[in-house]
């Protein structure tokens, strides 16, 4: 007579690719309002941070909802720079107001604001794979440059008539239009003006340019009959950040063993930048790469019959 007997066994076994999980230093708060932050960032205490660059500013707004800031981050207007979403792969992303010009029905220029960006010392830079410059009107000048190199570009969007700007207008110049940023900038500054190509006051009053996230942008969110606004209801963008350990190779990193960010079971990693290092957890273990014994292996249940 043969018996089988199921048996479930328990074990710690490396089978999938690393993930990257939100955690907070021990003894340290893991949100700021609804936004995770994982170490190597922190907030409320230095020491809740790998150090002084992702030390975050938690903040309450005008409202008493808490924010969360980049301490060395600075805008044109500096209440819409609050954090929405950290990301341990090596992204921050950040709500921007945009650039823009208006006129009055005389085509004459009575409202604008130029907007600019400057991201400090630390090891953020914007990401040129992630955001996208843009610009929309129907008579729109945008002009982008940076503080650190001479970088610019420009774009000009014209129309006649009305243009229904949705999400499948390729930008191509009718009421629409971007351009690429380069890799590595610290800064950025856009602005705006009306070239009056045409008589568009009937259509197209406000002329807007800004720096946007390609996957959450939605050009249907700008039509053309849009006004601008100033202030804590102004209109924004998701902006995406990039940021690394340190500007070092893997092989500088671990060097220096009492500097060396990647703790247990994780690895150095390079980003899609090229500068700089970022820790991965190793193959079949996931949790947050810099903390000590931040990635741990993962559970999984297998039956056998005897």
């Amino acid at each position: 007579m043969w018996v089988f007997l199921p048996m479930l066994l328990l074990s710690l076994w490396p089978v999938a690719a690393s993930t990257a999980r939100s955690v907070a230093k021990p003894g340290c708060q893991e949100k700021c309002g609804n936004v995770s932050v994982p170490y190597p960032f922190g907030i409320l205490k230095p020491s809740c941070a790998m150090n002084d660059y992702f030390f975050l500013n938690c903040s309450s707004n005008d409202e008493g909802h808490l924010e969360l800031y980049v301490a060395d981050m600075t805008t044109d207007a500096s209440s819409q720079t609050s954090i929405s979403n950290i990301e341990l792969e090596g992204t921050v992303t950040v709500r921007i107001y945009p650039a823009f010009t208006c006129s009055n029905e005389s085509g004459i220029e009575n409202y604008t604001f130029s907007q600019s960006i400057s991201l400090g010392s630390g090891p953020f830079m914007l990401s040129d794979t992630r955001n996208i410059f843009t610009a929309t009107g129907c008579d729109t000048s945008a002009q982008v440059s940076s503080f650190e190199s001479a970088y610019g570009a420009a774009c000009l969007c014209s129309c006649t008539k009305y243009v229904e700007m949705t999400d499948e207008n390729p930008c191509a110049g009718s009421g629409c239009c971007q351009t690429s940023i380069p890799k590595g900038l610290k800064s950025i500054m856009y602005s705006v003006s009306s070239v009056n190509y045409y008589n568009v006051s009937d259509v197209n009053l406000c002329g807007f340019g800004f720096l946007a996230d390609k996957r959450s942008l939605k050009i249907s969110d700008w039509p053309l009959s849009r006004t601008a606004i100033y202030g804590k209801d102004a209109y924004a963008t998701d902006v995406v950040i990039e940021w690394v350990v340190e500007n070092k190779t893997c092989e500088q990193a671990k060097a220096n063993t009492s500097a060396y960010a990647c703790g247990a079971n994780a690895d150095c990693t390079y980003p899609e930048s090229g500068q700089g290092y970022l820790c991965s957890c190793n193959k079949g273990f996931e949790g947050d790469p810099y903390l000590k014994e931040g990635c741990q292996g993962k559970l999984v249940i297998a039956f056998w019959c005897l």
